[in-house]
């Protein structure tokens, strides 16, 4: 990756596609990426800064060995010979804490701030911080928590012998929603064609949906699921399994919930209007 050249046009995008997801759908960002990405040419320099990051760390009693993993690889410095390469695998929470002791004359710098903030923020949401919150926003959260959750639920039903994806997922719909598909579900919320339909779900059928994602996700998981069959009946029966608790306490069925007046995209694109305005 070649040393990036700040201008007004520089965006998000390079912190985006240096981003990795691991097996659990859980993002981190290799050091040596960020380092390039951050202007800096040399990783003795670099690791000044990761250092200072780490106490950092530390000094909010927070463990830096969860946000900063050691790792390594063995790189090829000769016909025959080898050594070891340091990097670390980093949080977004690590990350932001990078940039923040990164060389505050860097351009780049003050953008990472901003950008691992913001991300960081959004993952880290407090209890009370999300009663806080309107309606719209809320479905906005659990609208990011479901992509994370469907990302590795793809994973894990990939390893468990899952080829034809849109049965897997209809299989979960079917059973929470009472027999119908993503197609039914669409056209009871008179969506238009291809349309989202977790974009038109308000927050209660939002977590509704993403219990049943990662409920999934960990039965597949512990009982080591190898066929497909096997996937898309584990898929069904979670997503009968959280319909039955939710009659079993009352509460309202996914299908029954109101369909909001307008959809995330919707939202989005507003957002993006009135900014232009201020």
């Amino acid at each position: 990756m070649n040393k990036l050249d700040i201008n007004e046009n520089y965006n998000n995008k390079a912190f985006e596609d240096i981003k990795h997801i691991d097996e659990n759908g859980i993002e981190f960002w290799y050091a040596r990426e960020l380092m390039t990405c951050l202007n800096y040419s040399k990783w003795s320099n670099f690791k000044k800064v990761i250092f200072k990051a780490m106490k950092s760390c530390e000094n909010s009693d927070i463990s830096v060995f969860d946000h900063f993993a050691d790792v390594g690889k063995m790189v090829q410095i000769g016909s025959d010979a080898q050594r070891e390469q340091k990097d670390y695998k980093l949080t977004r929470y690590a990350c932001y804490l990078v940039a923040q002791n990164g060389d505050s004359r860097k351009k780049v710098i003050a953008l990472a701030q901003t950008y691992f903030a913001v991300q960081t923020r959004k993952q880290e949401i407090t209890e009370k911080e999300y009663s806080s919150l309107t309606e719209d926003e809320k479905r906005f959260y659990q609208r990011n928590l479901t992509k994370k959750g469907n990302y590795s639920l793809n994973q894990t039903a990939k390893n468990s012998g899952v080829k034809n994806f849109d049965k897997f997922h209809n299989s979960g719909y079917k059973g929470l929603y009472n027999g119908e598909t993503a197609d039914d579900i669409a056209k009871r919320k008179g969506l238009r064609y291809r349309e989202d339909i977790l974009d038109n779900m308000g927050s209660d059928e939002l977590i509704a949906n993403l219990f049943r994602i990662s409920q999934t996700e960990q039965k597949l998981k512990k009982d080591n699921i190898q066929t497909e069959k096997e996937a898309n009946e584990t898929h069904y029966n979670i997503g009968k399994n959280i319909r039955e608790v939710i009659a079993k306490n009352g509460g309202t069925m996914p299908e029954d919930l109101p369909t909001p007046k307008k959809s995330l995209k919707q939202l989005e694109k507003e957002n993006k209007k009135s900014l232009k305005k201020q």
